[in-house]
């Protein structure tokens, strides 16, 4: 490939991931918990948590980042003329992927995107997350490669594209108009924050920038193992690299398997949650990241799988089913993880994912 077409092909895609890791460097530096300064999952669970859709104290915040996530995208779109009003395609299935996604990712305390973020902080454990996302995803290649598919997704009005990005308007309006019907963490993970105006600004360039250049870790891991394309890969390397790189620089590169922030050393657990993960997001056809960036595009069967998220995050705090961190009290290191609650809905999630897988096989859904 000639340099000029190399350039074309890969510049939009590495400058994405150059953005989206330097948004997050920006936004721990503004306030947002470390290794943390993105995370589709947690940001999702600490909606949940303002909502009063679950009642962990520690988690509950109005995120910024997320709405501008959508509307960026829904700009991006707009501006481009690829905004397409959509639904229809297996969304009761796709909720309960949505909702069984981000089991996997509350088990291990992060989103791919937050995977990828964490390693770039030196955080040894989320390499255990990072062997079961791949895992997951191979296991989804094999679905796709025996012909899964959850069916087309048909025109609809202009409206129920919308519904989405209006309902993120709605929750900036009661964040900055009406807080006193919200609920917020005053300690723990939702309490840690930057300014509205900054998180929203970080979402917005995000949204714009993931919906041109269709950033997606599931679909980049997908593609290089399916069709040999490294593209998509190549925008969370470059998001790997550039948060590596400004970690180092402002000296809060801390490699290591301990004392991580917000994570734990249950290895085995964070691989299977990252790997329930990742095959509902083959099956899903992306990640949480790019579940809000194709709803913000009009997508609706990808706005019931984000409701699904959200939901999946009320259901985890509510019945104990999330990861809890390691910690450190009075000199001893205690380690996290989950649960026994946990665990069985992990496994559960397998099987509610093999469930969906066989039955829309071809010829199953006929059949049944």
């Amino acid at each position: 490939m000639r340099e000029k077409d190399w350039l074309r092909e890969y510049g939009p895609i590495l400058l994405t991931g150059v953005v989206v890791g330097i948004a997050a460097l920006v936004l721990t530096a503004a306030g947002n918990p470390k290794n943390m300064g993105f995370c589709i999952a947690c940001f999702e669970r600490d909606i949940a948590g303002a909502l009063g859709l679950h009642s962990a104290a520690k988690v509950q915040y109005i995120r910024p980042e997320i709405i501008g996530i959508v509307l960026g995208s829904l700009a991006a779109a707009l501006t481009a003329k690829e905004f397409r009003a959509k639904a229809g395609s297996s969304p009761a299935c796709r909720f309960l992927l949505g909702l069984f996604v981000m089991i996997g990712a509350l088990v291990f305390l992060g989103c791919p995107l937050r995977m990828v973020i964490r390693l770039g902080g030196g955080d040894l454990t989320a390499v255990a997350g990072l062997l079961g996302f791949l895992a997951g995803i191979l296991v989804g290649i094999v679905c796709l490669r025996k012909g899964f598919s959850l069916g087309r997704a048909y025109p609809v009005p202009a409206g129920e594209g919308l519904i989405l990005p209006g309902i993120m308007v709605l929750l900036l309006v009661l964040l900055l108009a009406a807080p006193g019907l919200l609920k917020f963490s005053q300690e723990g993970p939702g309490s840690m924050h930057a300014f509205w105006a900054v998180s929203l600004a970080a979402g917005l360039v995000v949204g714009v920038f993931a919906q041109r250049s269709r950033l997606c870790m599931a679909g980049g891991l997908r593609d290089a193992f399916m069709l040999r394309d490294f593209k998509l890969l190549s925008g969370f390397l470059a998001i790997w690299a550039t948060v590596t790189a400004g970690n180092l620089i402002l000296g809060s590169y801390h490699l290591s398997a301990q004392s991580q922030p917000i994570a734990h050393s249950q290895y085995l657990w964070s691989f299977l949650g990252m790997a329930l993960a990742g095959w509902g997001s083959i099956l899903l056809g992306g990640c949480p990241l790019r579940q809000l960036i194709l709803a913000g595009e009009g997508n609706g069967d990808s706005a019931v799988a984000v409701f699904g998220m959200i939901t999946g995050a009320a259901v985890a705090h509510n019945f104990g089913l999330a990861g809890n961190a390691d910690s450190v009290k009075d000199g001893v290191y205690t380690v996290g993880g989950i649960g026994a609650a946990g665990m069985a809905a992990v496994v559960l999630g397998f099987a509610v994912l093999l469930a969906i897988t066989l039955t829309h096989l071809p010829g199953k859904e006929e059949t049944i």
